[in-house]
């Protein structure tokens, strides 16, 4: 669920804002945001650990319409830790593994201009500012210097570019327009 601002001098013109969820082969739902997934079991008392895609996790408790319900949370070596109401010991921790975390998406703090959520830049078509249809992006990493999304063409190769204004001048919820230049 993060909020990003592209990096640069000045926030990419965006007729809508766009956060941050796993990479999925298909369109996210708009309704809903993945903010965790279940990676498997610690220990033996139902505790299980997460894969974050959030900033601010703690804010949620409930996920997936109210059926998973967080008590506590901690950090491991291994990820965010956490043990839910329903799951009471490790055999329901490890039936969970794969398990996406969701909060309705208006449960989301609301963004400022040039903010975008990375659910939804997941799964838009992305253009060449010359017109070239590229492909999907598929993929969002952020190695420290800013958030890069990774576009997978039909030939399924991928190319990376970075999430700023000059290498990406435009979106809208309906495609990603990426400089010329950018692409490979």
């Amino acid at each position: 669920m993060t909020k990003t601002r592209p990096t640069g001098e000045s926030p990419a013109p965006s007729p809508q804002k766009v956060t941050t969820t796993p990479p999925a082969p298909d369109r996210p739902r708009k309704d809903e945001v993945t903010l965790a997934v279940a990676i498997g079991a610690h220990g033996i008392a139902g505790d299980v650990r997460l894969k974050v895609f959030a900033e601010d996790f703690a804010a949620f408790r409930q996920f997936n319409g109210g059926t998973l319900t967080i008590t506590t949370t901690r950090g491991g070596p291994n990820g965010t830790i956490a043990r839910f109401a329903e799951v009471r010991d490790r055999t329901a921790a490890e039936a969970l593994r794969g398990t996406e975390l969701t909060v309705p998406r208006s449960a989301l703090p609301p963004l400022a201009e040039g903010e975008y959520y990375h659910a939804d830049l997941l799964g838009l078509a992305a253009v060449s500012t010359s017109g070239e249809a590229l492909g999907t992006v598929v993929l969002i990493e952020n190695f420290g210097a800013g958030d890069v999304i990774e576009i997978e063409r039909p030939t399924g190769k991928r190319f990376m570019v970075p999430m700023n204004p000059a290498a990406v001048p435009e979106w809208s919820p309906e495609r990603l327009i990426v400089a010329a230049e950018f692409v490979e």
